[in-house]
């Protein structure tokens, strides 16, 4: 009988040598296609995921912004909007879309807001998201219907609101949006009453207060712009410290009588997580030129916003220190979800 062996029987080692070599081989090839695909990149249209309804702030320069980049990528880049739950809806199915560098979500300040109103979010804007740029922040600003409201300044619309507590209702994006703890803070800082009412967008919440069906609203300026300037709607003040140069003639919220009512919004563009870092960096350059266009500057102007330089990781800063200051705002308010 022959002794047992021990080890690899002869030519095992070369099997397993070859073997090695051939998966080697094979993932090196892999890599080189991967690499090659992110390098011709895009090879089909990609998608902006917006989370509010068409025809608002969000909208207001996604769009612009794709049509510009339409043009640099020589791709189309597709607007899908995915209303709800105050802009979480669209959020979270961002979050779980394929990282190839074909989907990407155009978050806004509501979203730094969301983590302190929802405790049961399935997705952290600061860790499932890749902060890309900062895309645009504009004021926001107190717009009635002229027909519905009569007064022609703040401090009069002020004087009938405490003469009529919880008679006037306020339309918003959603709630927990910007619109809405706008609406909150001039409360707090004016000690009227008026009612909330949650919109899926401030698209829809725009269309209500045109139709009358709303007297106000506290809109970012982005999304009520055009209508102010065909005096569909009363702009009467922009909440900011200094006035809008695209709109002159529209007070600051301090000059019209009520001082530290200051809410601005913002948007930015993000990536799911995971998403190649070429494609990441690439992106990130191809925003950087789009937001430099002369027709993005122009649409950026006429909707109050200027055009920020702030990317990557300085963005993703600028985001957990909303976070952290919109959680103060919340619990020092006590705001509650409608």
């Amino acid at each position: 009988m022959a002794p047992p062996t021990s080890g690899t029987a002869p030519g095992g080692t070369a099997v397993i040598l070859k073997s090695v070599r051939t998966l080697m081989f094979a993932a090196v090839a892999g890599l080189a296609a991967l690499s090659q695909a992110q390098a011709q990149w895009p090879q089909k249209p990609v998608t902006f995921i917006v989370p509010f309804a068409a025809g608002g702030g969000t909208d207001a320069f996604a769009r612009p912004l794709a049509q510009q980049l339409d043009i640099q990528l020589g791709k189309r880049v597709l607007i899908e909007n995915r209303a709800g739950a105050g802009g979480t809806v669209g959020a979270s199915l961002a979050s779980k879309a394929a990282p190839d560098g074909y989907t990407f979500f155009m978050g806004a300040a509501h979203h730094a807001i969301a983590p302190s109103l929802y405790p049961n979010l399935d997705y952290d804007i600061e860790k499932d998201f890749i902060p890309l740029a900062l895309i645009a922040r504009p004021p926001q600003v107190i717009v009635v219907n002229p027909e519905k409201v009569a007064a022609k300044t703040l401090a009069e619309f002020i004087t009938y609101l405490k003469a009529n507590p919880d008679k006037v209702n306020y339309g918003s994006a959603g709630a927990g949006t910007t619109h809405h703890l706008a609406g909150e803070l001039f409360k707090s800082l004016t000690g009227t009453k008026l009612l909330h009412v949650p919109y899926r967008g401030a698209g829809p919440a725009m269309q209500d207060l045109i139709a009358g069906h709303v007297p106000v609203v506290f809109d970012g300026l982005g999304s009520s712009a055009p209508q102010i300037k065909s005096g569909q709607l009363r702009a009467l003040a922009i909440a900011a410290p200094k006035r809008v140069a695209a709109f002159p003639d529209i007070p600051t919220a301090e000059e019209a009588g009520l001082p530290g009512y200051e809410v601005a919004t913002w948007y930015g563009l993000f990536a799911p997580k995971g998403t190649p870092p070429e494609i990441v960096d690439r992106m990130k350059k191809e925003l950087a030129t789009a937001l430099q266009a002369p027709m993005i500057k122009d649409a950026w102007e006429r909707n109050g916003s200027d055009v920020p330089d702030v990317s990557g990781a300085a963005f993703g800063k600028m985001v957990s220190s909303e976070v952290t200051r919109w959680r103060k705002v919340v619990t020092d308010a006590g705001v509650k979800l409608d």
